[in-house]
């Protein structure tokens, strides 16, 4: 009975590390955006876009500065719509179904 006891500290210890390692906000590949450097990456497994396609929407993110729309009313009145994954102004609350490309 003992050990039981001890086993389930043990977990109840580990178990939230392990829950909030992650704020998630990833997308069905298991990836996401860093909001701060504007990096892409993967978690469980996703894959990395090619370095290639990576360049490439670097350089189509139309400049740098900070961009938020609030909703896709807000893309289309800018004429930035569809907006993509790395552009400015790109999150994934714009993009319901998770394929880079939002305001569709």
């Amino acid at each position: 009975m003992r050990a039981v006891q001890i086993w389930f500290a043990l977990a109840a210890c580990t178990a939230p590390s392990t829950l909030i390692a992650h704020p998630g906000g990833l997308n069905s590949e298991g990836c996401h955006n860093n909001r701060k450097t504007g990096d892409y990456h993967c978690h469980r497994g996703g894959s990395r876009p090619a370095p290639a396609a990576r360049v490439q929407r670097l350089v189509g993110s139309g400049g740098g500065g900070d961009a938020y729309y609030a909703n896709c009313a807000a893309v289309r009145a800018a004429g930035a719509a569809p907006i993509r994954r790395g552009q400015r102004g790109y999150r994934p609350g714009l993009d319901r179904d998770g394929d880079g490309i939002g305001c569709e």
